[in-house]
């Protein structure tokens, strides 16, 4: 009998998050959550996954929330029926370093839910401790790319949960690096497919998160509709698979079934396909190499299927060009195009940017942006990434006094 894989999860109240524990809870014989991470918004749902799931220590990225946290355990073990002097409070993690310190704590697998660029740090702590990272926090790598190449210590040690990159890394099990002609990413094109670029100029935050495929937390479902996180996912193909950026493609697919392909050498090509459901993949990257059975419903081979795919229309969606862009001029090019964007997301959610400006205020704070260097540390990434959120709120700024 195996022993059950230990999992550290960061991000723990949040869409990857809670699949995650979804997942381990119909595989107790596989998974055992051992450590618990959050930014601290939601201390009740952190405090009832803890108890639920046993845990040793859990970690809030917010200072304040862990007297809030303390509070929640007892009125959630309350509401459990535990008596007095019955339950456990595990070890209390809080401020800025505790998903670090989470990400390094014993365990075999560290998920890194976390949103952002928070997730760097943790990224990095989890890999030089040597634990098998499933890797959900995509601006790890658009942001450090270096720094985490740097902290890998092994192959295999890195396993992307996107459901694109997941299925890239499926796909490539079928030949060897050097039979590998292109990527393909699908993107299912967001709310506005179709659409031409003047036809965004109105389009308003309820409109853009509404989200045709995938459940997401708002800054991700924004950036879908932008497509600014397909643009940062072709980043992180890149330096996941280490394939050129002119050997990257998108193309739309709404139907969200075929998440991504191989094309060889020989002209033939891979996909991976099943149903739009992250916990096929967050299954896939917990248990890797192995796949978790029944992760999540296969497709219904026995029913008709339609299956679109259609070129991406660089003129009304950018930012994947963008991105390309500013990937091959790496250095910390792409942690500034990140930055600018958070920024730029979080204006138009406040109703203080228009759509359209989202992608057009990245590229004009990556034109003006000077030379970073390579970074050499992750205060140097957050340097950069510093200078792009003061430039991009002087753009913004800006344009409203306009």
């Amino acid at each position: 009998m195996t022993t059950a894989r230990e999992i550290v999860l960061l991000g723990s109240t949040g869409s990857i998050g809670t699949q995650a524990l979804d997942i381990v809870r119909r595989n107790p014989d596989r998974f055992r959550v051992v450590g618990l991470g959050a930014g601290g918004g939601n201390v009740a749902l952190l405090a009832a996954q803890a108890l639920e799931h046993g845990v040793e220590v859990v970690g809030v990225a917010r200072a304040s929330a862990a007297q809030d946290l303390q509070l929640a355990f007892y009125a959630e073990a309350s509401r459990q029926g535990y008596a007095a002097g019955r339950f456990r409070i595990p070890k209390i993690l809080a401020g800025p370093d505790a998903m670090a310190e989470l990400a390094a704590w014993p365990c075999h697998t560290v998920v890194n839910g976390v949103v952002g660029s928070l997730g760097l740090a943790p990224t990095l702590a989890a890999l030089r401790a040597g634990r098998t990272l499933a890797l959900a926090n995509k601006e790890s790598l658009v942001a450090g790319g270096p720094l985490v190449h740097a902290a890998v210590q092994r192959p295999g040690q890195l396993v992307p949960v996107d459901s694109e990159h997941s299925a890239l890394a499926q796909c490539l099990r079928g030949g060897a690096a050097a039979e590998v002609r292109r990527l393909v990413l699908t993107a299912s094109g967001g709310p506005f497919r179709g659409r031409r670029r003047d036809e965004l100029a109105t389009v308003t935050p309820a409109q853009a998160l509404r989200h045709p495929t995938w459940d997401m937390g708002p800054v991700v479902t924004v950036n879908s509709a932008t497509l600014v996180n397909k643009g940062l996912e072709v980043i992180e193909a890149h330096e996941l698979f280490g394939v050129a950026y002119d050997r990257i493609e998108v193309v739309v697919h709404p139907q969200s079934v075929l998440h991504s392909l191989v094309e060889f050498a020989d002209g033939s090509a891979l996909a991976q396909a099943s149903p739009p459901d992250m916990r096929l993949p967050i299954a896939l990257a917990m248990g890797w190499p192995d796949r978790v059975p029944e992760a999540a419903a296969a497709v219904d081979w026995t029913t008709a299927h339609t299956w679109q795919l259609y070129p991406l229309d660089q003129a009304a969606f950018p930012a994947v060009a963008l991105a390309k862009a500013a990937g091959a001029a790496g250095r910390c090019r792409p942690a500034v195009y990140n930055a600018a964007n958070e920024e730029c997301v979080a204006a138009f959610l406040g109703s203080r940017l228009p759509f359209l400006g989202i992608v057009d205020i990245v590229a004009q704070v990556l034109s003006d942006a000077p030379d970073f260097g390579v970074p050499g540390t992750v205060e140097e990434v957050l340097a950069a990434e510093e200078w792009a959120r003061v430039r991009a709120r002087q753009i913004i700024a800006s344009a409203e006094g306009a």
